[in-house]
């Protein structure tokens, strides 16, 4: 525990309030007064400590959605990450606790559809549980995004049915491919791979933000060059 507070930089009170909050791994007991801690539990403290911090959450909240429940929260992209990734260090897995589609179905009547639609489109995968189909967390949010959407108007009947967004899929794909490329190609051989993870994990939300602008620009532009090609040519860039 003293060397998991020094690599940490988190009181042994707070951790074990993580670990009674069922937020970190338990520890392998090696006798009734000795636990033995590993890299895991740096890392989840870390993320937790993230999630706080970057997405302005408390340990209950993180606990809620670690749990399926508010992802109608609005919470970014990148808390939903981090939440994966604790998840898998919590429980030891390689995939991440899923969650109910019938859970989403209870707020929004059009999830199974939807998130049906999704799937064969390749944006979520939806994994056969028993008789019961389920969803990641950050799969789970994408399906909640879409009903926010269907909510401003965005519906079949106006000519807006989910398949109209296929294009995001092949477009986050080259997107992330090239971020990806660019970055090992930079990286290699010059930082280290802790060096390189905080890195990614500072600059990932910047860079949705950073993303997020350009196509604002780029969609107004062609908002206003369809609506009046003449005068668009003389309109400064928002």
């Amino acid at each position: 525990m003293r060397e998991l507070e020094e690599k940490s930089g988190v009181d042994r009170e707070v951790i074990r309030i993580l670990l009674r909050k069922g937020l970190l791994p338990e520890p392998t007991r090696l006798a009734r007064n000795q636990a033995d801690y590993d890299e895991t539990h740096v890392r989840a403290i870390m993320v937790i400590r993230e999630l706080q911090k970057g997405s302005r959450l408390t340990l209950d909240q993180i606990k809620e959605l670690m749990d399926g429940n508010g992802l109608d929260s609005g919470a970014g992209a990148t808390t939903y990450q981090h939440l994966e990734e604790l998840l898998a260090i919590r429980f030891g897995l390689d995939e991440t606790r899923l969650v109910p589609l019938t859970s989403i179905s209870e707020r929004n009547v059009k999830a199974e559809a939807d998130a049906q639609v999704f799937d064969q489109m390749g944006m979520v995968d939806l994994v056969a549980d028993g008789s019961e189909a389920k969803l990641s967390l950050t799969d789970a949010r994408l399906v909640e995004i879409w009903a926010q959407v269907r909510d401003l108007g965005f519906v079949e009947e106006t000519g807006f049915p989910p398949e109209n967004i296929a294009f995001y899929m092949k477009a986050a794909e080259e997107v992330a491919a090239k971020e990806a490329e660019i970055f090992l190609k930079g990286s290699a051989g010059r930082i280290s791979e802790e060096s390189a993870a905080k890195m990614l994990q500072g600059a990932l939300p910047l860079m949705l933000d950073f993303f997020g602008l350009l196509r604002l620009k780029a969609f107004m532009r062609n908002i206003h060059e369809a609506v009046d090609p003449a005068k668009s040519r003389d309109r400064p860039v928002p």
